[in-house]
């Protein structure tokens, strides 16, 4: 009974660390898609994840144009001591660096899929039910998406009503997911397992 209750407990933590890499994938993104720094939604997120970015924009320095690397760096970071505390009180001992540094990587290249998979879905119910919307979380979402969807959109033009492009780039979010987040996942052993939300 106490090894479920503490395996759950490791699971949560796990669980919690996640959507914490997941919301700085998110101000990552945001800052890559030049999104409104003012809008309330970017506003909480920025709020939430200061704490954690600050030390490594001490040394990392502010934001070069679209790549905001202190965010990159925190999420990398705090993955990777999360990975190995989690196995360590696991009872796993310690995890092998290389282990350690493709879960790390798997994680973060998983949360940036799960936030554009979640953003394209929320796109095209947008579009069938308020194309002309001007919620925060609405004008968000679409200037999260429209740099992964602008390129896609000039080689397969809308037919008519008819936009083509969300699928093209589901296909390419699976294939992604599929082959690089699968892969680094095998590759990183036991610390594999704690990679997704």
């Amino acid at each position: 009974m106490g090894s479920q209750l503490g395996s759950a407990g490791l699971l949560l933590v796990n669980t919690l660390i996640n959507i914490y890499i997941f919301l700085l994938m998110l101000r990552f993104l945001l800052q890559a898609s030049r999104a409104d720094y003012y809008n309330p939604i970017s506003q909480s997120v920025v709020k939430v994840t200061q704490p954690a970015v600050r030390p490594f924009q001490s040394f990392l320095g502010p934001v070069m144009g679209r790549f905001d690397l202190a965010t990159l760096a925190t999420a990398f970071v705090i993955k990777a001591i999360a990975i190995i505390a989690i196995l360590q009180i696991a009872g796993f001992g310690m995890a092998p660096i290389t282990g350690v540094v493709l879960g790390s990587l798997a994680a973060i290249a998983n949360a940036i899929l799960k936030i554009y998979f979640f953003a394209l879905i929320v796109m095209i119910i947008l579009s069938w039910v308020a194309p002309q919307a001007s919620h925060p979380g609405a004008l968000l979402v679409m200037q999260l998406v429209e740099p992964i969807m602008a390129p896609v959109r000039r080689v397969i033009p809308p037919l008519g009503m008819i936009d083509l492009s969300p699928i093209v780039v589901f296909i390419a979010i699976s294939l992604i997911d599929g082959i690089v987040v699968g892969s680094l996942t095998r590759a990183a052993g036991i610390a594999g397992a704690l990679v997704g939300l």
